[in-house]
């Protein structure tokens, strides 16, 4: 029975990075490709995965912090390259892949590529990966409130920009984003003080409400697309290509905010959460916007990249975590005593 145990928890360890919500976007994926919603089953499904958009945005301004941006101001450095590759690097990237890509990909998939280079920071990642990798946990907390109020408005700005003349969004979306997306987060803001400890004392429960809007949405979006006639439209060599390409992103990120973080001098915990907050992008945050965003077929194409580019940064980043945390404790191991004195 203790080898079982035993064994039972070195398999805990190795493989506790795994995130299972990734496995619930599988199957949900999986149900949408076998069972898409089809006749009045999609219109209802479009209502209720507007309702839950909203729901989802009402939660996340309960969530963050509004002393975030004040809290920042402290280390301003990390704070503003860190918003810099979210909101200006990441779309440049974007941007070229679109140009280099757009001979292949259906002008579906390199909508969202784009669209995933737009999106803030993912909050719960970034701050996991830092604590685990030893880093300033405090400091990704912070950074990762501040893009995600940011994002707010500035992935849908970005969006409009570049995406509009792109022909992907449709006309009442600014509306929609006005009513589902802003009211909802300001809202939330406004009641974060005073419903603060009941959202500490509720944080599972709303962590089920927020992941089952967004598993709602993926349903919905991505079934629309197959009932619409998904395969006979993005072809397996499409999406073999666009896994290659956010992998590509990723590394190329994860890299540059690496370097950037060491020649601008960063201490080792500051660069380790520039490091992650800076190369994460929110599923969050991207699903429920592409709802409001993108419509018909087009929105269950849009949020294949962002679901590739989730499911990578987590093994990666949580690979690259552990291996940090490593390194940080074989250095304190070989360290003089008289550098502790």
């Amino acid at each position: 029975m203790g080898k079982i145990r035993a064994r039972s928890g070195s398999v805990r360890r190795r493989f506790g990075w795994v995130d299972h919500f990734v496995l619930l976007l599988l199957a949900t994926l999986a149900a949408a490709a076998l069972w898409p919603p089809r006749g009045w089953v999609g219109p209802v499904l479009s209502t209720a995965a507007g309702i839950a958009v909203g729901l989802q945005f009402f939660i996340s301004g309960l969530r963050l912090p509004p002393s975030a941006a004040l809290q920042g101001a402290k280390a301003w450095r990390p704070h503003l390259v860190i918003v810099a590759f979210s909101f200006a690097a990441f779309p440049l990237l974007g941007l070229g892949v679109a140009a280099g890509s757009s001979w292949f990909l259906s002008r579906e998939l390199v909508a969202g590529l784009l669209f995933l280079t737009m999106l803030p920071t993912a909050v719960q990642t970034a701050t996991t990966f830092t604590g685990i990798a030893g880093g300033n946990t405090a400091l990704a907390v912070c950074a990762a409130s501040i893009s995600n109020l940011l994002g707010v408005v500035a992935t849908p700005l970005l969006a409009a920009l570049v995406l509009g003349s792109f022909g992907g969004l449709h006309a009442d979306a600014v509306f929609k984003i006005a009513l589902q997306i802003i009211a909802p987060f300001v809202a939330g803001q406004l009641l974060h003080k005073p419903l603060a400890r009941w959202t500490v004392r509720r944080a599972k429960t709303l962590k089920v409400v927020d992941r089952s809007a967004i598993l709602l949405v993926v349903y919905g979006a991505f079934g629309a697309a197959v009932a619409g006639g998904l395969w006979q439209q993005i072809p397996p060599a499409q999406l073999a290509v666009t896994a290659g390409i956010c992998a590509a992103l990723l590394a190329l990120v994860l890299s540059a905010t690496s370097l950037t973080a060491r020649r601008l001098g960063f201490e080792r915990a500051d660069a380790t959460a520039v490091l992650f907050c800076g190369s994460q992008k929110s599923l969050a945050s991207g699903l429920p916007l592409s709802a409001i965003l993108f419509q018909g077929p087009l929105a269950g194409v849009v949020i294949l990249p962002v679901i590739m580019y989730h499911a990578m940064q987590l093994i990666v980043c949580a690979a690259i975590a552990r291996r940090l945390d490593r390194r940080a404790k074989q250095a304190l191991a070989k360290a003089p005593l008289g550098a502790f004195a």
